[in-house]
Parts: structure tokens; C-alpha cells; sequence
């Protein structure tokens, strides 16, 4: 029997391994992690639900272990998570020897190649692409589950035993970096700006690991109001669909999606005659700021690509609530709204969060800081916040470059529930009508993921504000 190992016990990894054992290989699943830090990042009924059924299947699971390759028993095949990195010394190895390295999506696209897929992609704006997205093709009566690094793992939906019509799957860097065939029939990039360099080492690097995705994809979008990819559009990607939220002029070719006067509009050369037709109008999207116009551009230039009619897109996009952690409303306490933007996990995202809400804002920023350039961030704090309540470990460091920029009005309050306590009364005194969380972190040094992050925003405030509404 073939032997293949999966390396990550989070639901990729288990997905992955299930899949592979249905297919008749004998599998080991292990993590470096021990069970005891791994059932921090879920609940231990969770984790200890999922081990059994590993265990139920016959698979072999290995905590606090890592692959080891000078065994003569090698496996024939190893299937990573989406956060193992790529260059690790097992997986260099492992590569050198000509076992089979490859990634879960990967994996789940070896199965469902026959099925179109839409792949989305982008520093910052993919998770609410893909989901606006997903929403639509579901609106028009298609089976088109959202995976990937939003919703289900990718393997999920190829275990699934119902009839898939369409993939929507949201693709981050690692999981493009170890996708070698993966070739949508429509690919999405959203924005582009630096991130993950600590991963992937240069931009070039960073930048040439999404482009792979689009020059796979049978079909590509882009965003032509991201600085960086409009840049570069018009000589590598001439024949794309470009999108922009300022108008006509502003499309980078002939062919793509714009808003003018309030609507959506789709433009395309037919019969050598340029044909504009109105799509919906962007006031039927419930979401702010204009980013967020920019992610229903690039979701209906992928429903249109794919046949579906106005009226399935307009019904979807009229009902779409938004996503969790990403400028998601929690509640209103005495006129002041609390938003979660816990998604914000780097300062582009920051900035954008901040330039979508109304000021002065109350903000909670930090967390475990990573790199790239803070600069127009900073700017947009100086501009709209009246105070800043800094958390995680990060809070040293923000406190000192807010100085550096001349901007004093900050406090490190450390821990989420701090923050939360002191807003409200800063709210009244500077008359803010929102207090925002957009950490502008990632949230690893306090909690497991951002939506751990967020989830804890959202008890608090609602525990706070909603249960006593005069406290």
C-alpha cells in the first residue's frame, strides 16, 4: 500500500488525510505541535472528537512530531498544510529525494479538476470576494461552496458526496506557492501589497507566487485601482478583465467592470462595437467603504464570466450580510458603534479599516506586529482617531513610532478586555461614534487565529454594552 504523510493538524491537514485514506493509502498525519497546544487552538472537545475519528479511519496521528526522512520507510507522497512553510529543511529534503511535495489544495484539485473553479487571490480583499462571490453563483442555483483559506477545506469539498457545480476558492500564498497544476477557469487578484515577506523573502518573490495562479487560470481579473497592479497590468496581463471603482477611463483595456453614476457597469468589445450595459447598483452592497466597491467589481466580473444573469446577482448581492471580522458591525451603545475588524492583520488592511468608518474613532491596534511600510497608516491614525488603545506586543513598538510622528494621544492598555472597558468612556469624552478594532497585527501573540481575536471583541462588547446598556 502507498504510504503518504500529511503534515498540520488543523482542517486542512484532517481533510487532507481523510481524503487520502478514501482513496486507499495508508496515512500518517502529525504536527509539532503536542495535543495540549493544539487543543488551545479549538476546544478540547473539538480536537478530541477529531482524533478519534482520524483514529476510527485507521490513521495514524503524530503530535509533537516532525517528519523524518532518514527513515528507510519514506512515504511516497507528503501533503502540507497551508502554514507549514514551503522551505523548510524536511520538506528541501523530501524534494531532493523525489518524494511528491505538495499542498492540500493541490490535493483537492487533483479530485475536482472536471469541476470549473473560480480562484481568488490578493494581499488584502479575497475573503470577502470569494464569500460575495460564493453568495452569487449560490443565488443563481449553483452548487459553489466557498474553500480554500475561507469556509471549508478544499479536501472537504472533494470528500463531499454531493454534485459540485462550481469550486469558489480563496488561494493565500502558501497555499498558491504549493499548488503546482491548480488551473482555474477564472482567476481573481484583488490587491497587492507587501505581506508575509518574512515567508517569502522579496516582493518579486511574493508577487510572482500569486501571479502563478492567474496565468493558469483560463480567465483572469483584475483590480485596476491597486497602485502595484495596474503598474505591471498593461504589459503582462493585456488580455484581463480589469475593474475599477473610478470609472471608464480608468480601465487598463477595452474590456472589464466599472462604476458610473451609481451602477456597476460591464463593458466588452462584440462585433468590433463597444457595448456598456448597467449591472446593479452599488447601493444594493450593505457594506462600506470602497474597497469594498472594489470586491463586488471583481465578485460580478467573475458571475458574469461565468453566464450568470443580473437579476441572481443583484437578489445576492442585496442579501449578502458581510464577513466576520472585517469591518463587521457588533452593536451601538449610545450612538457609538463598535466595529470588528480583527481581519485587519497588516497595516494596508489597518488603513483601509480606518478610511471606511466616520471619525473621530476610538481604535484598537496591536497585537504581534509584522513587517512592512506603516507609513500611510500612521498618517490615516493622525487624521481620524482621537485616541489609540495599543495591545498585544506590539504596543511598545506602535507607542514609539506614534511618537515618532508627532501623534501622543495613546494608551497601552494591554489585553482586549482593557481596551474594551476604557472605549466607551473615551468615546464620550472625544464625541467618537465608532470605536473600531483594526489591529493591524497578526493575532498570534494573544490568541490562535484573528477570528479568536475577534470572536473575544465581540463577547466582550456584547456582554458590556448590549446586556447593560447604561453601564
Amino acid at each position: 500500500m502507498s504510504k503518504a504523510h500529511v503534515i498540520g493538524f488543523g482542517k486542512s491537514g484532517v481533510a487532507a488525510a481523510r481524503l487520502l485514506k478514501k482513496e486507499g493509502w495508508e496515512v500518517v498525519l502529525s504536527d509539532s505541535a503536542n495535543a495540549d497546544i493544539l487543543a488551545s487552538r479549538n476546544t478540547s472537545e473539538n480536537f478530541l472528537q477529531q482524533q478519534q475519528e482520524l483514529t476510527d479511519r485507521a490513521i495514524t496521528v503524530k503530535l509533537g512530531y516532525s517528519l523524518d526522512l532518514n527513515d528507510a520507510d519514506l512515504p511516497q507522497l507528503i501533503v502540507v498544510s497551508p502554514g507549514v512553510p514551503w522551505d523548510i529543511p524536511c520538506l528541501v529534503k523530501a524534494r531532493e529525494l523525489g518524494i511528491e511535495t505538495i499542498g492540500e489544495m493541490e490535493l483537492a484539485w487533483r479530485h475536482l479538476q472536471t469541476i470549473p473553479w473560480v480562484g481568488i487571490t490578493g494581499t488584502n480583499g479575497k475573503t470577502t470576494t470569494t464569500a460575495l462571490t460564493a453568495a452569487i453563483f449560490q443565488a443563481a442555483g449553483f452548487n459553489a461552496p466557498a474553500c480554500g483559506n475561507i469556509g471549508l477545506a478544499a479536501c472537504e469539498v472533494a470528500l463531499s458526496q454531493d454534485e459540485i457545480d462550481w469550486v469558489i476558492a480563496e488561494f493565500s500564498s502558501y497555499q498558491i506557492e504549493s499548488s503546482n497544476t491548480v488551473a482555474p477557469r477564472i482567476g481573481v487578484w484583488t490587491t497587492f501589497t507587501p505581506d508575509h515577506l518574512a515567508r517569502h523573502k522579496t516582493l518579486e518573490n511574493y508577487y510572482n507566487i500569486k501571479a502563478k495562479l492567474l496565468r493558469q487560470s483560463q480567465l483572469q481579473v483584475f483590480n485596476g485601482d491597486d497602485a502595484y497592479l495596474s503598474k505591471v497590468g498593461a504589459s503582462q496581463w493585456s488580455d484581463a478583465y480589469w475593474t475599477s471603482v473610478k470609472g471608464k477611463d480608468h480601465l487598463i483595456g477595452e474590456k472589464g467592470f466599472y462604476i458610473e453614476d451609481g451602477w456597476v457597469v460591464e463593458t466588452r468589445h462584440v462585433a468590433s462595437l463597444q457595448e456598456d450595459e448597467r449591472i446593479v447598483e452599488v447601493s444594493a452592497l450593505r457594506m462600506v467603504g470602497e474597497h469594498n466597491q472594489q470586491n463586488l467589481l471583481m465578485s460580478v466580473a467573475a458571475a458574469r464570466l461565468a453566464g450568470i444573469e443580473k437579476d441572481a446577482i443583484s437578489h445576492a448581492i442585496r442579501e449578502f450580510p458581510g464577513v466576520p471580522h472585517r469591518l463587521e458591525h457588533i452593536c451601538t451603545w449610545k450612538n457609538i458603534d463598535f466595529i470588528n475588524d480583527s481581519k485587519a492583520t497588516n497595516y494596508d488592511a489597518a488603513e483601509v479599516g480606518l478610511a471606511s468608518v466616520q471619525d473621530p474613532v476610538i481604535l484598537i491596534a496591536g497585537g504581534e506586529a509584522k513587517a512592512g511600510d506603516d507609513t500611510a497608516w500612521l498618517a490615516k491614525i493622525k487624521a481620524k482617531a482621537a485616541v489609540v488603545l495599543l495591545i498585544g506586543s506590539a504596543a511598545e513598538s506602535f507607542a514609539q513610532r506614534l511618537e515618532e510622528v508627532g501623534y501622543d494621544s495613546y494608551e497601552i492598555v494591554e489585553t482586549m478586555e482593557n481596551a474594551v472597558k476604557r472605549s466607551p468612556s473615551l468615546a464620550l469624552t472625544y464625541q467618537a461614534s465608532v470605536v473600531l478594532l483594526s489591529p493591524a497585527c497578526a493575532s498570534f501573540d494573544q490568541y490562535p487565529n484573528f477570528e479568536a481575536r475577534g470572536d473575544d471583541f465581540r463577547v466582550l462588547c456584547l456582554n458590556r454594552f448590549l446586556n447593560a446598556k447604561d453601564r
